[in-house]
């Protein structure tokens, strides 16, 4: 019997876009049904206390999910109160610091958690929406057909694509931290055949504030040699895959070794973390950090050791110490990142780039002589100086962040 095949071949970078489409496709459906139910029971829980829903038109909003945004709000709404223009400050933290501000013309309100704020937020009537949470309508947020203009402003002064699928689609603009962030959107714009966006360097507002509490930090009189370890989360990071390998041999130096998890680690890996500082506790050189900011441990240290957290561009910016990073071969399938390597060629995008011209990398096979590779691990000018080019690139308008961030929002609503 005579019989055809047919052989239909799709190339890895069609096939990874694909992959991610059915992906975000199936998970919309799933949050939009979730997100729909909420609104209704919000509306009718409503009706039945007396309480009517606030539908007011308000000009200017932020939305911040977590007290770990505070640092890069705070200088905008100070922005605002200093120009005495009124700022809705919307937060999912119940004791946001916001609160303690005394502000007159910001006006903070807790809107609860998960679905419950982004109930209220696809409700909203708004001129200008500014936030960082990503993934505007894909996922539980959803636009308002009342709110003019959408906007993401990055944390972080590192590759805009290192966030989960089609989290910056659908915003109208994204505030950049750099010029060289850019090129990566507008490339996944084009394949995606979506809407342009607005894409306006504006620096960064985080980095400007932490290099004010930094500087107001003083210097130790009687310095010791200080090792931060300061990982991300997650199966592929740090603490996670390596754990005591790691933190063993750093625990027999007499060096002060300061452990500062990612904070979303308290909340995805708790049991990790439990079980290091049970085993490290008799350890007097170990220390744990879970302050709100990370400036402390960073003016303190001499040295940080890291994985692909965002932190270490936190601590080269502000600090230009040298640092020392874990390649864990990071799967790059859930994130913008993904696609936009496929559509590369293979080519690394920047942050990894630049991290290993100027990071010291360490591998597993390491660890146990890891106190002897700190030794020798020597700065130099031309480290330096690949440190200064990358900051100049990543962190634009330095000290200017929160105003060139007002102007904008103010532009757009004004004209």
């Amino acid at each position: 019997m005579l019989q055809n095949y047919f052989l239909l071949y799709i190339d890895p970078g069609t096939g990874s876009m694909l992959f991610s489409i059915l992906i975000g496709a199936a998970a919309t459906l799933f949050f939009l049904a979730k997100a729909a139910w909420l609104k209704i029971k919000i509306i009718f829980a409503g009706k039945k206390d007396g309480s009517t829903l606030d539908t007011s038109y308000k000009k200017y909003v932020i939305y911040n999910e977590g007290n770990q945004y505070w640092n890069l709000f705070k200088p905008i709404c100070d922005e605002f109160e200093k120009r005495k223009l009124e700022l809705t400050y919307f937060t999912s933290a119940e004791k946001d610091p916001c609160f303690e501000q005394n502000y007159t013309y910001v006006k903070p309100e807790f809107i609860g958690e998960g679905n419950k704020a982004f109930a209220k937020l696809n409700m909203l009537s708004a001129g200008f929406v500014l936030m960082t949470t990503p993934g505007l309508n894909v996922y539980q947020l959803k636009r308002s057909k009342n709110v003019k203009h959408y906007s993401n402003i990055l944390h972080a002064a590192s590759d805009a694509t290192m966030m989960k699928l089609f989290a910056l689609d659908y915003f109208d603009s994204i505030l950049l931290t750099g010029d060289y962030q850019k090129a990566d959107i507008k490339t996944l714009e084009e394949q995606r055949s979506i809407k342009s966006k607005d894409l306006i360097t504006v620096g960064c507002p985080y980095l400007d504030y932490n290099k004010t509490l930094m500087d107001e930090i003083p210097q130790e009189k009687n310095h010791k040699f200080t090792v931060l370890v300061s990982p991300s989360w997650g199966p592929s990071a740090l603490l996670s895959k390596y754990g005591e390998k790691l933190l063993d041999p750093l625990s027999k130096t007499d060096w002060r070794i300061i452990i500062r998890p990612h904070p979303q680690s308290k909340k995805a890996e708790p049991e990790i973390l439990e079980s290091l500082q049970k085993k490290y506790s008799s350890n007097k050189n170990i220390e744990w950090d879970f302050d709100k900011t990370n400036t402390y441990s960073m003016k303190k240290s001499d040295i940080m050791i890291s994985d692909f957290s965002g932190i270490i561009y936190d601590y080269t910016f502000l600090c230009d110490k040298p640092v020392m990073y874990v390649n864990a071969d990071l799967n790059l399938m859930p994130y913008d990142a993904y696609d936009l390597k496929n559509l590369n060629n293979g080519k690394d995008i920047w942050q990894f780039d630049i991290l290993n011209k100027m990071g010291i990398e360490i591998k597993e096979e390491m660890f146990e002589k890891l106190p002897e590779a700190i030794k020798n691990a020597s700065d130099s000018k031309e480290l330096s100086e690949i440190r200064k080019n990358a900051k100049n690139a990543a962190w634009m308008f330095q000290g200017s962040g929160a105003k060139n961030t007002a102007d904008y929002m103010i532009k757009t609503i004004e004209g």
